[in-house]
């Protein structure tokens, strides 16, 4: 655990050293919640409000090689000597 000391400035402000941000990976602009507690405050990173959409995910996945027929991609999979053969390695 990294622990740091810092003072509040006449305008309310403090800064997080750089050691802390470099090791909670916090940017400019990164959003903190401060919390105030019984024993003092809690301060907390915000979670990222982003929501992916299928769009987002398009070209995602690399795929270097020939066009594969939508018929043989939507064909079942079976994983049946695969899973008995597992099956044989764990006894």
């Amino acid at each position: 655990m990294t622990a740091a000391t810092t003072r509040l400035s006449s305008k309310g402000q403090i800064v997080i050293p750089k050691e802390i941000r470099d090791a909670l990976h916090w940017q400019p602009g990164h959003e903190l919640t401060l919390v105030a507690t019984e024993a003092g405050v809690l301060l907390k990173s915000s979670a990222p409000k982003k929501t992916l959409r299928l769009e987002d995910l398009r070209g995602f996945i690399d795929y270097d090689g020939p066009p594969i027929p939508i018929e043989e991609l939507c064909q079942p999979v079976d994983y049946g000597d695969d899973w008995e053969a597992s099956e044989r390695r764990n006894r």
